[in-house]
C-alpha cells in the first residue's frame, strides 16, 4: 500500500459557533491529481487554508508522508513540503520573471542583502525550470505583466516546485483565464503529474476540466465530504450530481417547473 503524501484525519475548523469543517479525510499521492470540488461555501478555501498553514484545524490530524504535523504559519507548511498558488499569485507585474521567481530567495555573491545579485545564474534556473513544465521564457528579464495568464500560472507553479514543493495545491487556477490558456495549465499540471514526485490538489468548479485532467475526486458541501473516489469509480453523472452537492437534477427540475407555474 503506498503511503499518502498528505492525509487529514477527521479535520474540523470552527470560527466561533460556526462549523467550517466538519470531519474531513482526504488522502492525497504522489504523481496524481486529486480534485477538490464543491460549491461556494462548500469548504475548500477553509481546508486548503488549513493544510497551507494559515488557519490551524480546531480538531483532527495532518499528516505529511505518514508523520503527524503542525502547522502554525504558511512557513511551516512550505518546510514541509506543502506549496500553494493561489487565485491571485503572488506575482509582481513590473518585475521580471527572474525577479518574481526568485522574489525574496535571491542568490548573492558576499552577504545579503549588501552582496551583488547572481542575475546570470538566476536568469538560467528561471528559464530551465519552466522549461522543464512546457513554457520557454526567451528573456527572463521580460517583465511579468508581458506574460498571459497561463505563463504567469506557470511561473508560480514552477516557482513552488523549484523551492522544494512536494504537494502542490493550485486554488481555481483555470478560473480567471481564456479557453486557450485555460489549456495551457491544464498541460502544465500534466507535465508536472508526469514527473511521478509531485501531488496536484486541484480546487476548481469546472466539471469538464477535473474529468480531463484529475485521478481522484472529493466532493465537499457545507463543510462535509458527500463523496469522493478515482476517475474509474466515478462516472460522469456520478460527477454531476455531486457538483450539485448531492442534489438529484429531477428535485432542481421539479422547483423550477413550480417557479415557472406560478
Amino acid at each position: 500500500m503506498r503511503t499518502p503524501v498528505i492525509r487529514t484525519e477527521r479535520l474540523i475548523k470552527r470560527f466561533g459557533p460556526f462549523t467550517a469543517l466538519n470531519g474531513i479525510d482526504l488522502e492525497v499521492y504522489a504523481g496524481e491529481v486529486h480534485a477538490l470540488l464543491g460549491d461556494n461555501g462548500a469548504g475548500k478555501s477553509t481546508l486548503i487554508r488549513l493544510l497551507s498553514g494559515v488557519h490551524q484545524p480546531t480538531e483532527g490530524q495532518i499528516y505529511v508522508d505518514g508523520e503527524p504535523v503542525s502547522f502554525r504559519s504558511p512557513r511551516d507548511a512550505s518546510k514541509a513540503g506543502i506549496g500553494t498558488v493561489y487565485q491571485d499569485l503572488a506575482l509582481n507585474p513590473l518585475m521580471s520573471v527572474t525577479r518574481n521567481f526568485f522574489m525574496g530567495r535571491e542568490l548573492y555573491t558576499g552577504p545579503r542583502p549588501f552582496g551583488a545579485l547572481r542575475m546570470a545564474e538566476m536568469d538560467r534556473i528561471t528559464h530551465d525550470e519552466m522549461i522543464k513544465i512546457g513554457i520557454d521564457v526567451s528573456d527572463p528579464q521580460q517583465a511579468v505583466g508581458t506574460m498571459s495568464g497561463g505563463q504567469r500560472q506557470t511561473l508560480a507553479i514552477a516557482r513552488a516546485i523549484y523551492f522544494g514543493a512536494k504537494v502542490l495545491i493550485l486554488d481555481e487556477p483555470t478560473s480567471a483565464l481564456g479557453q486557450k490558456q485555460q489549456m495551457e495549465v491544464l498541460k502544465t499540471m500534466m507535465r508536472v503529474r508526469a514527473r511521478g514526485d509531485i501531488a496536484i490538489i486541484f480546487i476548481t468548479h469546472n466539471e469538464v476540466h477535473s474529468k480531463l485532467v484529475a485521478d481522484r475526486f472529493t466532493f465537499l458541501a457545507l463543510g462535509e465530504v458527500i463523496g469522493k473516489g478515482s476517475r474509474d469509480e466515478l462516472a460522469g453523472e456520478d460527477i454531476r450530481h455531486l457538483m450539485a452537492g448531492g442534489v438529484e437534477m429531477r428535485d432542481l427540475e421539479k422547483e423550477l417547473a413550480d417557479i415557472q407555474a406560478m
